[in-house]
């Protein structure tokens, strides 16, 4: 039975695209079938992974909408153990082509349904906000890990993200669980990173995973390459960490 993570924060900037890439990447060569879907419309993670959006015949979109299934929409990459479900500048059209259908909310749960037999893990890359594409990833998923940057106004906004969450769990997915929250962009030279480090451990104690992602050049090249961080720089920072994060997910 695959355990469908969820990777939200309603702040652009964070480190959720990095974080589902090289989190589901450096899973996937620990041995575990690992599947990661781009529910977000500017396709980031699609692209991350090296793979051309130009040459797609179906996406995300399309399943969402009904017109195919999942496993029609599985493409690989460049690690055998993990596969794609791409997204493309299109599935912006969802929220509005769905919006008078009375389980809008349950479209990717009811999607991804029959691939829970097929795979370890399944991440959900979600974008920028609290839109009707986050709820849906809410909706599916087991638990939600939450990147939250380590510089000034990191932990503002996050309580309007746990209040959606409670929200969720209230109405549409009771098992719903938080997986962690992951300190991104770190920076150990500055005093400030380290305060909004001392406030999260305050204000969430157990719900901070150990590992901390730094700020990393190579972790900001690999995107442009198409390939995670351990194709690009597997002895980078960046890569190093994200092991070591798959090893606490892990446990």
């Amino acid at each position: 039975m695959a355990k469908i993570i969820c990777i939200a924060n309603q702040k652009g900037g964070v480190g959720k695209t990095t974080t589902a890439v090289n989190l589901a990447a450096a899973l996937a060569v620990s041995e575990k079938k690992t599947l990661l879907i781009d529910c977000d419309p500017q396709a980031n993670a699609t692209s991350g992974l090296g793979i051309d959006r130009s040459r797609l015949e179906k996406t995300l979109y399309h399943g969402m909408l009904g017109r195919a299934g999942a496993a029609n929409l599985i493409v690989d990459s460049d690690i055998a153990t993990l596969k794609v479900i791409p997204s493309d500048v299109e599935l912006i059209g969802f929220e509005v082509e769905m919006m008078s259908n009375p389980n809008r909310e349950k479209a990717l749960r009811n999607l991804i349904a029959g691939l829970n037999q097929e795979f370890d893990y399944i991440f959900l890359d979600c974008p920028p906000s609290l839109s009707l594409l986050t709820i849906n990833a809410l909706t599916a998923a087991d638990s939600v890990l939450i990147p939250l940057q380590a510089e000034y106004y990191a932990l503002e906004g996050l309580g309007q993200l746990l209040d959606t969450v409670r929200r969720i769990k209230r109405n549409l997915n009771p098992e719903l669980a938080i997986a962690g929250i992951l300190l991104t962009m770190f920076d150990q030279r500055t005093n400030l990173a380290h305060q909004v480090a001392a406030e999260a451990q305050k204000y969430f104690e157990t719900l901070v995973f150990k590992t901390m992602v730094p700020r990393n050049v190579r972790l900001s090249e690999a995107p442009s390459f198409g390939k995670p961080i351990l194709l690009y720089d597997a002895t980078s920072a960046g890569a190093r960490s994200y092991f070591k994060l798959a090893k606490e997910i892990l446990k």
